[in-house]
């Protein structure tokens, strides 16, 4: 069964994720695939200012999304684990790039410790598959 999306109330371009009632598809079970569109989320909800560092951040929560899924359908143990990591390393580029982002007043604090707090989960979430 999937979880149900999360309600977005911090800004209000965003809408819940789209993921049908039933799906039999493996990254739709996963908690670490709903906190990475979260993360997804949250990046496009910063505004960042700078179009290459938006362009950047954007791309690396869109890639923590990509190969958290990927990974879920792989079936070796290594191979999951191997995308699991990959997910891992764009979730903390995405973080990073938001983080540099209020460092040079192109987002606010308050996005970043919004993207911060979700990179975390996921990080953490992603840690525990990739072992």
């Amino acid at each position: 069964m999937l979880p149900e999306p999360c309600s977005r109330t911090s800004n209000a371009r965003t809408e819940p994720t789209a993921t049908p009632t039933r799906s039999r598809l493996p990254h739709h079970r996963l908690v670490a695939y709903a906190v990475a569109t979260e993360l997804l989320l949250a990046v496009r909800a910063a505004e960042i200012r700078d179009p290459k560092l938006r362009d950047q951040a954007l791309r690396a929560a869109k890639s923590a999304c990509l190969n958290t899924a990927e990974a879920a359908g792989r079936v070796s143990p290594a191979d999951k684990a191997r995308v699991f990591a990959i997910a891992r390393g764009e979730c903390v580029e995405a973080a990073a790039a938001v983080e540099i982002a209020a460092l040079a007043e192109d987002t606010s604090p308050q996005a970043a410790a919004a993207v911060i707090t979700l990179a975390d989960r996921l990080y953490a979430l992603l840690t525990g598959l990739v072992r």
